[in-house]
């Protein structure tokens, strides 16, 4: 069990090396990469502003249930889920649903030329097949993924306003008014370098896990679901290594 983890990990970070190789054709990698950050990004654009309203939606909703018999001011609702999505809900949830999106579709794709042999006829043609394929995917996903979480962060706080004054919870003014009140430039900060790692982490370990896939399309299948789940464990894991660092 341990030997076969070192075994992984020893092979994850030689394919993390070689992905840094100086390319071949500087015109084709591009290429590569702004497709990269139109599927990443455009591709889940809408699942992640969906999710991210009904976040803070509900956070709202919940508080302001919490905070309905105290003497806590209203204005605390915008306050709080304001804090809740920037330092956790929009990195964390938004890494995990990317996970399960785009990890698995890399996966497939890069195990699906695995198995067709492309991989193969690139490497004969003299291609560094770690750096095209496994390269555009991470730098793709560490520019787009943190772009689309910042974006969460702003829906899901436009979604707690919506349904905390629509459900007369709070007014207006006072969730404006909270979400403005003891702003830290911190926590900005610590959501940013959440989403840089987790952005790497998802699509370095789907690229893995796509690129090592052996025979068959049972494997493939295999190949991705092992590419969500790791990612949501390291995902989760960090979440927590970095919370302890920067708190």
């Amino acid at each position: 069990m341990n030997f076969n983890f070192l075994h992984e990990f020893g092979r994850y970070l030689i394919l993390m090396k070689t992905m840094f190789a100086p390319p071949e054709n500087a015109r084709m990698y591009w290429k590569e990469t702004v497709r990269q950050m139109n599927d990443i990004g455009i591709g889940s654009l809408g699942i992640i502003a969906l999710i991210a309203l009904f976040i803070g939606a509900v956070t709202s909703i919940q508080f302001a249930y919490q905070l309905s018999d105290s003497f806590i001011p209203a204005y605390y609702i915008g306050y709080i889920v304001r804090d809740s999505t920037i330092i956790e809900l929009a990195p964390t949830i938004s890494a995990l649903v990317l996970a399960g999106k785009v990890g698995s579709n890399i996966a497939a794709e890069i195990g699906g030329m695995r198995q067709k042999e492309q991989i193969d006829a690139l490497e004969i043609m003299g291609v560094n097949t770690a750096a095209y394929l496994v390269g555009p995917k991470i730098f793709a996903g560490c520019v787009v993924i943190p772009m689309l979480i910042i974006i969460a962060a702003g829906v899901s706080i436009v979604g707690g306003y919506l349904a905390a004054v629509s459900s007369g919870f709070v007014t207006a003014t006072d969730y404006i008014f909270g979400v403005h009140a003891f702003f830290v430039e911190y926590y900005v900060f610590m959501m940013l370098v959440k989403a840089f790692v987790f952005a790497f982490l998802l699509t370095s370990i789907a690229c893995y896990k796509g690129y090592y896939v052996k025979n068959g399309s049972v494997e493939l299948g295999k190949s991705s679901t092992q590419a969500v789940v790791i990612s949501y464990i390291f995902i989760l894991l960090a979440d927590y290594v970095i919370a302890l660092i920067l708190t």
